[in-house]
C-alpha cells in the first residue's frame, strides 16, 4: 500500500487520539467523512493500523517497579528461540521482548511488576524456569524519561 499525505495525517492523528470520531478526524485532515473512513478502513485492512488501545497509568494500578532483563540462552537454535518466545509471550508482566544481536544477551525484556517480591516470584518461578535460559541480568528503572506509544510518521 502506498501512503499519501492524507494517510500520513490520518495515522498521526489516530496515534494522538485513537478515540477521535470519524467526523473530527476528517475535519482535522481536510477530507470529507466518507473518504476519510474508507482510508482508515484500508489502513486497517492493510495491517498498518493494528488496533486501538487505552493507555493506562501503571503506578495508579499498583505497578511501580520496572526492570530491564537481559536474557542469555544456552543454545542458538530456532526451536529453542521459538519455545522461549512462546512461553515469554504468555507472561503478562512482560511488556516488551526484543531479540538482540551484538551483545552478550540474546533477548531484552521490559517488565513491570508491583514490587520486588513480585519481581522475585516472576524471575525465579517463571522466567528462569523456561528451558534454555542460561543467564539473566537485571537492571531496575529509576525513572522513565520518555514513553511513546506513537511511531514517527514521515
Amino acid at each position: 500500500m502506498t501512503l499519501d499525505r492524507y494517510d500520513h495525517r490520518i495515522l498521526a492523528e489516530l496515534q494522538r487520539s485513537g478515540r477521535i470520531s470519524n467526523q473530527e478526524l476528517a475535519d482535522r485532515i481536510g477530507l470529507s467523512p466518507s473518504p476519510c473512513l474508507r482510508r482508515v478502513r484500508a489502513l486497517e485492512e492493510a495491517g498498518i493500523i493494528r488496533g486501538y488501545t487505552a493507555l493506562l497509568d501503571a503506578k495508579a494500578l499498583g505497578l511501580s517497579l520496572m526492570a530491564i532483563l537481559s536474557i542469555s540462552m544456552d543454545r542458538h537454535t530456532p526451536e529453542r528461540f521459538e519455545r522461549f518466545e512462546t512461553q515469554i509471550a504468555a507472561i503478562p508482566e512482560v511488556q516488551e521482548c526484543l531479540l538482540l544481536t551484538g551483545r552478550d544477551a540474546d533477548y531484552q525484556l521490559k517488565i513491570i511488576v508491583r514490587d520486588m517480591d513480585h519481581y522475585q516470584e516472576l524471575l525465579l518461578n517463571r522466567i528462569t524456569r523456561i528451558e534454555g535460559v542460561s543467564g539473566v541480568h537485571s537492571s531496575f528503572v529509576l525513572r522513565q524519561v520518555i514513553e511513546r506509544a506513537s511511531l514517527p510518521i514521515a
